[in-house]
C-alpha cells in the first residue's frame, strides 16, 4: 500500500510500521431518510487538522503512535454488494497483515463488508453495536442489503448471542420481537455493558458505532437522527470499556456533514476518532 496524501492528523505512518489503518468507505445509496453520508471520511479527514493530536483525556497523543491512513475506496455507488466486496477485500488485506482495520462510513451497510472479512478470520466473532437503531429488518422496501438491514445480515454470519446492541431506541415491533429471541439488545443506555465481559471473555470482537447513538442536541448531522440519546462523555466512557476487549475491528459510521452547517457533528467526529485510535492502540 502506499501512503495517502490526504489524511486525518497525526495518520501519516507507512503501512509497514502501523498497528492501525484506517479507510473511508464512502458509500450511502441505501440511505432511508436524508443522505449524505458518504462525504464523511473526506470532510474528517480535512477538519481534523482543527483538533489537536493531542488527548487530554488521556494523555496520549497520535504522533506516540503508527497509524496509516489508507484513504477512500473507490466504492460502486449503485451496486450495495459490488461496494460490500471491495470493503471485505480490502478489510481482509489489513486483517492478514496483523492490524487493526477502522472504517470511516458511510452508512450502516459497510459494516457487512468489513464483518465479513472479520468472519472468514475469526469463525468465533462476537459484534458490539452501538446504535439508535436496531437494524434487524429482514428487508427495507424488499431490498435486503440496506443500512436498516444490516445487523441481521450480520446474524446469519455469526448466529445467536453473539451481536450484543446499546443504545437502541428505534425499530419496528417485528425487530424488537425477532431481537428478543436472536441478540443481546440493551435500550436507551449502555447499562450493562460491563457485564458482557464474563459472556464474550477473550473472543475477538467486531466493534460497530454509528454515531446517531448521540443524542440529536449533540449531534445533529445524521441522516436518521433519533431523540433520546446518549452524551459524548457517557459514549467515550463505553467505548473506553469496549477498548479493554479484544476488538479485531471497527468501524465509525453515519455522520452526514452537510446536515449540520455549524461544523459541530464533524469535529466531534474528529475528536471521538482520535480518542479511539489511541484508546485501541496496542503495542503488542
Amino acid at each position: 500500500m502506499e501512503k495517502n496524501i490526504h489524511t486525518f492528523i497525526g495518520c501519516d505512518n507507512d503501512y509497514d510500521e502501523s498497528k492501525i489503518v484506517i479507510f473511508g468507505a464512502p458509500f450511502d445509496s441505501t440511505t432511508s431518510y436524508r443522505p449524505g453520508t458518504r462525504f464523511a471520511s473526506s470532510a474528517m479527514r480535512n477538519e481534523s487538522f482543527g483538533i489537536e493530536t493531542y488527548s487530554p483525556y488521556q494523555d496520549k497523543d497520535l504522533m506516540d503512535i503508527k497509524v496509516f491512513d489508507g484513504g477512500d475506496l473507490e466504492l460502486c455507488f449503485g451496486s450495495p454488494e459490488s461496494a460490500l466486496k471491495d470493503i471485505e477485500e480490502f478489510s481482509s488485506e489489513i486483517l492478514k497483515d496483523h492490524k487493526l482495520p477502522v472504517m470511516i462510513g458511510g452508512e450502516h451497510l459497510v459494516t457487512l463488508g468489513a464483518v465479513r472479512a472479520a468472519v472468514k478470520k475469526h469463525p468465533d466473532l462476537c459484534i458490539i453495536h452501538f446504535d439508535a437503531h436496531a437494524d434487524l429488518r429482514d428487508d427495507y422496501l424488499g431490498q435486503k442489503l440496506s443500512h436498516a438491514c444490516v445487523m441481521r445480515r450480520c446474524h446469519e454470519l455469526v448466529g445467536d448471542g453473539r451481536i450484543f446492541q446499546f443504545g437502541i431506541r428505534s425499530g419496528d415491533r417485528e425487530e424488537f420481537i425477532w431481537g428478543k429471541k436472536h441478540v443481546s439488545t440493551n435500550k436507551f443506555n449502555f447499562t450493562g455493558l460491563e457485564k458482557i465481559k464474563d459472556k464474550i471473555k477473550n473472543k475477538p470482537v467486531y466493534f460497530t458505532l454509528d454515531l446517531d447513538v448521540l443524542d440529536p442536541s449533540c449531534f445533529p448531522g445524521t441522516g436518521t437522527p433519533e431523540a433520546g440519546g446518549v452524551n459524548f462523555t457517557e459514549l467515550m466512557l463505553a467505548i473506553q470499556f469496549v477498548s479493554t476487549l479484544n476488538v479485531i475491528g471497527l468501524d465509525v459510521n453515519e455522520l452526514s456533514p452537510a446536515l449540520d452547517q455549524s461544523g459541530a457533528s464533524t469535529a466531534l467526529a474528529c475528536k471521538l476518532l482520535r480518542e479511539i485510535l489511541l484508546y485501541f492502540y496496542k503495542e503488542n
